[in-house]
């Protein structure tokens, strides 16, 4: 029995395999953005219109008038030569010419016997020579010489008579040829620019709230705040937008209640505290309520690493902030832990965030390396879209397996590791949640110095 695979591949064949890679190719090359697509969804269709409509219709309309102009040049020419050959040879040939002039706007001469020119280059797409060409060998049957090559308003007919003489005729190419067709070409070709500009402002209108809606969408993300935004455009991107709004509504009412509830609790534990310590202080220095101490202690320390995380600084509002001053911060911090700094930073020096929430960020990761390396080194890269900071040390690292666990909540590695100062587990979650609420991400990898490197990424 043959297998499904197979059986697909015989059912697709290699017409489904050209037609997914013709795919991918104009993935590849066309535009990625909606402005721009809209705009080849208009220009692509009425270019092909023009394209059929000049071609069908141009193409038809110009050989057939020019077709009727060359069979009257050609009819009047064969009249001509008619005239001369019947007359004799010593006949007064002015009169000929003169009705040729004055009856049908064409200038003659007869001269003596000799050869025609060699017949020259035919012209490229000139639809003249040919339709002449072809009239003159059906109406007159006699040898002849045309010049139709130029932007000469004179096309030149040469015909060698029976007696030998020749004949020259000097006709206006607009008598020959439908002169006038690129009027049509360039009405056609107006209205189609002016059609696009109609089109082009249209649809900048019409993008211009979608574009507004993903910026107000970037910054919530950044944790920025947005004033300004109202949704406009069409009724589809009214209600994206007017859906934006409430869901940023309802995650600013999340996060307030939550801060609300926390800041009672923190209220209502830090009450217990004091009297704890009150208590303690009313004991006096009594060596057996040392230990008690330190529990409260501790339990203050963790309380204010809950609030912290918790809270997430999302109250603070996006502001300017130093990257050679935040380095330079880190750098009193390594000479307090006695660790060896070096920092390095590439780009613009200022950028634009929570100012004390990212200072936070980066001083969580460089105290998780003071505690376990020795050595510490720190980068920031600013680009044109993403500012990113490494943290390297040289000591133990954290298990591959364990990369992710360590973001969560009062996560403990094994051999009682803490992450931050407070011991509580929070120190990279905070860090994480922090990167998170500017629209970026931390991640852990392997450093060139040997021990973990930590990443943070997020846009500027």
């Amino acid at each position: 029995m043959a297998s499904f695979d197979s059986i697909r591949r015989e059912r697709t064949g290699p017409a489904d395999g050209a037609w997914k890679r013709l795919a991918r190719w104009l993935r590849r090359r066309l535009p990625i953005g909606l402005y721009a697509r809209s705009l080849l969804i208009v220009i692509i269709p009425m270019v092909l219109l023009q394209s059929v409509v000049a071609f069908v219709f141009m193409e038809r309309h110009w050989q057939l008038v020019t077709q009727r102009l060359s069979a009257a040049v050609t009819s009047d020419i064969a009249a001509i030569v008619d005239l001369i050959t019947t007359f004799p040879r010593d006949g007064d040939i002015n009169q000929i010419v003169r009705i040729a002039r004055e009856q049908l706007n064409l200038n003659i001469a007869v001269e003596p016997g000799g050869d025609l020119p060699p017949p020259r280059p035919k012209p490229f797409f000139e639809i003249l020579d040919q339709i002449l060409s072809e009239e003159i060998s059906e109406k007159i049957r006699r040898p002849f010489w045309i010049d139709t090559v130029g932007n000469s308003k004179i096309v030149e007919i040469r015909i060698k008579l029976d007696d030998g003489r020749i004949l020259r005729v000097y006709a206006r190419r607009n008598q020959a040829y439908a002169s006038n067709t690129h009027i049509f070409l360039v009405w056609m070709v107006g209205a189609s620019l002016v059609l696009l500009t109609i089109a082009i402002l249209f649809l900048r209108g019409q993008i211009r709230p979608i574009l507004a809606l993903a910026s107000a969408a970037e910054n919530f993300g950044k944790g920025q705040k947005i004033d300004d935004f109202a949704p406009r455009g069409a009724e589809e991107i009214r209600r994206a937008g007017l859906a934006f709004i409430l869901m940023r509504e309802r995650i600013e009412r999340q996060i307030e209640q939550r801060t609300a509830m926390l800041t009672g609790v923190s209220h209502d534990l830090r009450t217990i505290l004091t009297r704890f310590k009150l208590q303690l202080a009313l004991a006096g220095n009594n060596p057996d309520l040392e230990s008690l101490n330190q529990d409260v202690e501790d339990m203050q320390n963790m309380l204010e690493g809950y609030l912290a995380f918790a809270r997430g600084e999302a109250e603070e509002d996006v502001g300017q902030l130093k990257l050679s001053d935040l380095m330079t911060r880190l750098a009193a911090e390594a000479e307090l832990y006695g660790k060896t700094l070096t920092t390095s930073v590439e780009g613009e020096d200022d950028i634009r965030v929570r100012p004390a929430a990212f200072t936070r960020l980066v001083a969580n990761l460089a105290s998780n390396a003071y505690r376990y390396a020795n050595s510490v080194r720190i980068e920031a890269r600013q680009s044109a879209k993403w500012l990113t900071i490494t943290v390297d040390d040289d000591g133990p690292g954290i298990p591959e397996r364990s990369r992710e666990d360590v973001f969560k909540p009062f996560f403990r590695l094994d051999e009682a590791r803490n992450l931050d100062s407070s011991g509580t587990g929070l120190g990279l979650a905070i860090a994480r949640d922090i990167a998170r609420s500017h629209g970026g991400n931390v991640t852990l990898g392997d450093s060139p110095l040997g021990g973990l490197r930590a990443t943070v990424r997020v846009p500027t």
